[in-house]
């Protein structure tokens, strides 16, 4: 049959489209936004079951491998058996020094994670018991450090005048995490300004990878240290995740208006070349990844003071390298 088809529908065709039900777009985007950092943020059991028996295995075959040699150099040679043996021995030692250093920074950053959850927890339910608890526990994790006396001070001596559980966590902030904040995001504009420059100067494509890699995991860790989270080599990486589970799940991946319009805008733009372009851009997204570094590891969530913008933190960073016109 050629031609078109005419199919007839009963009931009322003057519809209006206004009265249509309105797809709420930020529920499906939350809940892709969840589904995407449990995907970058938690691996599977089976991958998690395959690196520990491997690391096992090699561990295993390595230290039986080293234990034969130093038997059999002690039964030929004694001496240097003795000198063997005794070598293996400082290396076991330093090997349990360094796994009981990583095994307090990961004890660290877990401390940390779990005055984040005790805070988030304590600001859904308005629960001021809960929330002076954070605040004891702030005191407790920055109690040896000099810089933060007169801050915890104040603190504690103004914590007990108020009775509501986000302003117990807003005075923290503001006496504790301040200054904590000015050095982190000072961090974050040392950094951005570091990859900006290399790349605007070397003009080896590997040498902007590497520089900027190096810059960000020292970022991340810095920031960490700022607030409290000595990482060691196994919690920068364990960082590292977070971080950019954070910033799958925020969707702050792309480079978007807020970053690059304000300061490539208009007509610097054309005055800038590429490689001083292509600087802008890589600064940027270290700047994005050091605000999300900071709300991985900022034992608060912020309240009072405004999240660090990226536009901010890129303009003070570039402030001075690159002339304006």
């Amino acid at each position: 049959m050629k031609g078109p088809i005419l199919f007839e529908r009963e009931g009322d065709l003057n519809v209006d489209p206004g009265a249509a039900p309105v797809i709420d777009d930020g529920v499906l985007q939350s809940t892709t936004v969840q589904r995407m950092a449990a995907l970058a943020g938690r691996p599977s059991s089976l991958a998690k079951w395959f690196w520990s028996s491997a690391l096992a295995l090699i561990g295993f075959i390595a230290s039986l491998a080293a234990w034969d040699y130093a038997v059999g150099l002690l039964a030929r040679a004694p001496v240097l058996g003795a000198i063997a043996a005794v070598l293996l021995g400082l290396f076991v030692l330093a090997l349990l020094a360094l796994a009981g250093r990583e095994l307090r920074a990961i004890l660290r950053l877990g401390r940390i994670d779990a005055i984040q959850s005790a805070a988030s927890s304590a600001l859904a339910g308005e629960d001021l018991a809960a929330a002076r608890a954070v605040g004891a526990k702030l005191r407790g994790l920055y109690g040896s450090r000099a810089e933060l006396s007169a801050g915890l001070a104040r603190f504690e001596q103004r914590e007990a005048e108020v009775l509501d559980a986000s302003a117990v966590l807003a005075l923290a902030e503001a006496e504790v995490l301040t200054p904590l904040d000015a050095a982190a995001e000072a961090e974050v504009q040392s950094a951005a300004r570091t990859v900006a420059t290399v790349t605007a100067v070397v003009p080896l494509a590997l040498a902007d990878l590497i520089s900027a890699l190096t810059a960000n995991l020292r970022m991340i860790r810095r920031i960490a240290e700022i607030y409290g989270g000595r990482a060691g080599a196994l919690g920068s990486w364990r960082l590292l995740r977070m971080v950019l589970a954070h910033l799958v799940a925020t969707g702050a991946v792309a480079v978007g208006d807020d970053m690059i319009d304000s300061v490539v805008g208009g007509g610097l733009a054309s005055k800038l070349s590429r490689r001083v372009g292509e600087g802008v851009i890589n600064g940027a997204l270290t700047a994005r990844v050091g605000v999300a570094a900071i709300e991985v590891c900022r034992p608060v969530p912020f309240l009072t003071r405004p999240r660090p913008a990226v536009r901010a933190l890129l303009r003070g960073a570039l402030a001075g390298l690159f002339n304006r016109g």
